[in-house]
C-alpha cells in the first residue's frame, strides 16, 4: 500500500505530460521556458490573485518574501513551533530570529490571541517584530480573518505558508490568498506537485511582485542586461518541465480534491472514538495534504503504527520534534514545557495513507487495523 499515490496519478496525465515534455525538448527553453509563464498565469487565476511568481522550491518562496521585504538582522518573525523546519529556517537564512508562537488545539495552527504575547516576547529580547509566517498545516488554512487583524494591530505583515494547504478553502477563498503574500511548495508529496521541486508566490502587490522577480534572478534590474544586479537575490527558478508537471495535476486538482475528502469522511467516520480525527471548522475546507490523527499517548501511538507496519501498511509522523526543541534552535533560549500543546501533540500524532486514489477497501483495511490494535 502506498502512503501517497504518484503512479496511478502519472498514468492518468501520462499522454498530455509527455506532449508537454516532448515540447520542451524541442524549444530547448528548459528554465524559465513559456511554461512557467502560463503556469503563473493559470495559478494566479486560480488562487485569485494579480501576481504569481513561480520559484525552485517552497523554501524559496518563503525566503523570497523574506528578502524582498528587507528583513534581516535585529527583526523577529513570528511563527509556530508545530511545522516542518522550513517555515523557521528561512528567518534565520535572512538573519532575523524566529519567536514561536504555539498553535491551537483542533487544528494545529497557529493561535491569533498569542500573537500579542509573543511581540511583547520579541520586544523585550530586543528584536524589532516584522511580519507573522501562520502555517496551514495539513492542508488547513488558519484562522486569517483573527490573524489579519491581530497582526495589523502591532503592525506586522503576513506571509502565508501554504506549502501544505494549496486547495484549502476559508468561505470560497483559497489558500495563498491571504496576508501580504502566500507561499506554496510543488514538492511531489504535495496535493499539487511535480517531479522535482518547484514553488510559487502570489501577491496582489504589484511592487512587492516587481521585487520578487528581481530576487529570484540573482537581483537582477529592471533591464534586459541579466549582468545588472541591484539587490542581493537567489537562483530561484523554475524548470520547464517542473512547470509542465504542475500544468497537468492542477487540469484534474479540483477533482483530486473532491477524491481527498472522500477519504477524510471515510476516516473519519470509521476512526472517530478511536483516535482523535481531525476536525474542518465551519467555512473552511481542506485539501488533506496529510490525514492526521491524535493517539491517546506516545506508547498508544507506537502500538497502532505497528500494527499498521505488520501488515505492510505505511504511517508516518508528522512532526516528531517541535521547533524550538531542535537543536539548531536551541541558540534561542527555549526550553521544554515552554509550548505544552505543540510537545503534546508531538508526542501523539501520527499520519495515515492519504491521496485521491485510495480505495474503499483500503480504507477498510486501514481502519480495521487501528480499531483492533
Amino acid at each position: 500500500m502506498q502512503f501517497i499515490d504518484l503512479i496511478t496519478q502519472k498514468n492518468r496525465i501520462r499522454t498530455s505530460l509527455m506532449q508537454r515534455i516532448e515540447a520542451i525538448v524541442d524549444h530547448g527553453q528548459y528554465i524559465m521556458g513559456p511554461e512557467v509563464a502560463e503556469l503563473e498565469l493559470q495559478l494566479a487565476a486560480y488562487v485569485g490573485t494579480r501576481h504569481c511568481v513561480s520559484c525552485s522550491s517552497g523554501t524559496d518562496a518563503l525566503l523570497m518574501p523574506l528578502m524582498a521585504m528587507g528583513v534581516g538582522p535585529g527583526d523577529a518573525v513570528l511563527t509556530t513551533p508545530f511545522t516542518f523546519v522550513a517555515t523557521a529556517e528561512v528567518i534565520s537564512l535572512v538573519g532575523a530570529t524566529p519567536v514561536f508562537v504555539e498553535v491551537l488545539p483542533g487544528t494545529f495552527n497557529i493561535d491569533p490571541d498569542l500573537v500579542g504575547p509573543a511581540v511583547e516576547e520579541a520586544k523585550r529580547k530586543g528584536l524589532n517584530p516584522k511580519a507573522i509566517i501562520p502555517v496551514d498545516l495539513f492542508g488547513l488554512p488558519a484562522d486569517y480573518a483573527r490573524l489579519e487583524s491581530v497582526a495589523a494591530s502591532h503592525g506586522l505583515w503576513i506571509l502565508e505558508d501554504a506549502a501544505q494547504g494549496f486547495g484549502g478553502t476559508i468561505n470560497g477563498r483559497r489558500a495563498g490568498s491571504f496576508g501580504l503574500v502566500g507561499a506554496t511548495s510543488f514538492f511531489p508529496a504535495k496535493p499539487l506537485g511535480c517531479y522535482g521541486d518547484g514553488g510559487a508566490i502570489f501577491t496582489d502587490d504589484d511592487e512587492l511582485d516587481r521585487l520578487l522577480r528581481s530576487v529570484r534572478v540573482h537581483g537582477q534590474g529592471d533591464g534586459d542586461d541579466k549582468y545588472q544586479n541591484v539587490r542581493i537575490g537567489i537562483n530561484g527558478r523554475l524548470d520547464s518541465i517542473q512547470a509542465a508537471v504542475v500544468l497537468e495535476k492542477l487540469a484534474i486538482f479540483d477533482d483530486e480534491l473532491v477524491e481527498r475528502q472522500r477519504v477524510a469522511d471515510a476516516y473519519a467516520g470509521r476512526l472517530k472514538g478511536r483516535v482523535e480525527v481531525p476536525g474542518v471548522p465551519s467555512g473552511y475546507t481542506s485539501c488533506w495534504a496529510q490525514y492526521s490523527v491524535l493517539a491517546a499517548s506516545t506508547d498508544e501511538r507506537e502500538k497502532i503504527m505497528g500494527a499498521l507496519r505488520n501488515e505492510g501498511i505505511p504511517s508516518v509522523i508528522y512532526y516528531r520534534i517541535p521547533l524550538h526543541l531542535q537543536k539548531a534552535y536551541e541558540g534561542l533560549g527555549y526550553k521544554k514545557g515552554d509550548f505544552p500543546l505543540s510537545e503534546d501533540f508531538s508526542a501523539r500524532i501520527f499520519s495515515l495513507p492519504m491521496h485521491p486514489y485510495l480505495k474503499e477497501k483500503e480504507i477498510d483495511r486501514i481502519c480495521e487495523v487501528i480499531v483492533k490494535s
